[in-house]
């Protein structure tokens, strides 16, 4: 009986290892499979990305403007800029058109009809946290070669800012210049309609991004059919190269509010060739935001920063100020990109007596301080935004 005890005793202690060792086996497996599945789970989710970008219009240097800015030690820009720079900040991209080259001191400031502007313009752009520059202008050259030679080698000097459309060398156009902010890769392109009359040196092309236009019937203006397919190239060069491409057109008829022919044909043309934003300058005044299938047109975002005295109503002193955030969402071997919370703001630039400028946002509650009509020029202008596309939206008043 004893051995039989024994016996079962032994016969049960290896029955339940047997157990035991399934048991564990069994946990084991599906712990397994189930650490498998997360991981896969993993590696299916779609990652995604974002990055915000916000524009600014024409810095425009008069001598009335950088007069005011004169110091004991130079120019100092930055007290103009004291309520944007907090909100340039929150930006991971942010764009403005610098309208007169930036010659430096050394050959001369000078104003209307052919500028030159002190370096300490950008140095307060920098410090605002402007990082995106557009250089082709009607006035870039305005001062010759050597202006345009001092102003690329100052924006070669910031690394951090992107600066385009104006060159040293034609391998310096060319090159793709990618930037990289939250893992989405972008980069700009930059023409203007033309420079004044002052013809661009042969063989020098690269001074000067142009992309002419004349203002007669589009069909028969050759030379404007002929730069569309260089403007095609460009773009051939450094589309697959990035997830956003901008394009910043410096066109359009000053001081009007709707956008030419040669706009809507330029603005459907880029679309076509898979720009995602374009962003106007040049009118001095703002022009309507509107969206062409997918791709953010900016028609004009007016002044930024001014003297200018061509005004009716405020027009060249009322700004736009676009807001827009990109998101990248990469599933396996897709990419996509997407454009979303678009804002727009209307920007007031102060002055008294060609003294103390100031940019300020509408949305500011100190623009009541700043200028004593404010709520109809809001009206007025917020229209202009609006009128081509009824699902555009302008920030309230302060």
């Amino acid at each position: 009986m004893r051995r039989r005890k024994k016996k079962n005793k032994i016969v049960i202690i290896v029955l339940l290892l047997l157990v035991a060792i399934a048991g564990f086996h069994y946990g084991y497996n599906k712990l397994s499979s189930s650490n498998n599945k997360i991981e896969v789970k993993e590696e299916e989710k779609p990652k995604e990305y974002s990055a915000s970008l916000v524009m600014v219009g024409d810095l425009l240097v008069h001598d009335r403007l950088y007069n005011a800015m004169k110091t004991s030690n130079g120019y100092d820009f930055k007290p103009a800029l004291t309520y944007i720079k907090d909100i340039v900040k929150e930006y991971d991209i942010a764009y403005y058109n610098q309208e007169t080259i930036l010659g430096g001191e050394e050959i001369g400031l000078s104003s209307y009809p052919s500028f030159n502007s002190p370096y300490e313009v950008g140095d307060a752009m920098i410090d605002a946290g402007f990082n995106l520059v557009s250089l082709a202008t009607n006035h870039t050259l305005d001062r010759g070669e050597k202006a345009i030679t001092n102003s690329v080698n100052y924006w070669n000097k910031h690394p951090s800012v992107l600066a385009v459309g104006s060159y040293l060398s034609f391998e310096e156009r060319n090159k793709v210049r990618i930037k990289e902010v939250n893992n989405i890769t972008y980069t700009m392109l930059n023409y203007t309609y033309g420079t004044n009359g002052i013809k661009v040196p042969e063989g020098k092309e690269y001074l000067v991004n142009v992309w002419p236009c004349t203002g007669n019937n589009l069909e028969s203006d050759t030379k404007y059919q002929e730069y569309k397919e260089k403007v095609k190239e460009d773009i051939k060069r450094v589309r697959d190269k990035v997830d956003l491409l901008i394009v910043a057109m410096h066109w359009g008829v000053e001081y009007t509010h709707i956008p030419t022919n040669y706009q809507l044909d330029m603005a459907s043309f880029l679309e076509e060739e898979g720009v995602d934003i374009i962003i106007g300058t040049h009118p001095h005044v703002v022009m309507p935001v509107t969206y062409i299938n997918d791709t953010l047109v900016v028609y004009s975002l007016g002044n930024f920063l001014s003297a200018q005295e061509t005004n009716i109503d405020n027009n060249t002193t009322v700004g736009l100020m676009s807001g827009i955030t990109i998101t990248k969402k990469v599933d396996k071997d897709k990419t996509e990109i997407g454009l979303s919370n678009l804002t727009n703001e209307l920007l007031y630039t102060y002055s008294k007596n060609n003294r103390d400028y100031k940019v300020i946002p509408f949305s500011n509650p100190d623009i009541k301080e700043y200028l004593e009509d404010y709520e109809r020029i809001y009206n007025k202008y917020a229209k202009v935004i609006t009128n081509m596309n009824d699902k555009v939206t302008v920030n309230n008043l302060g």
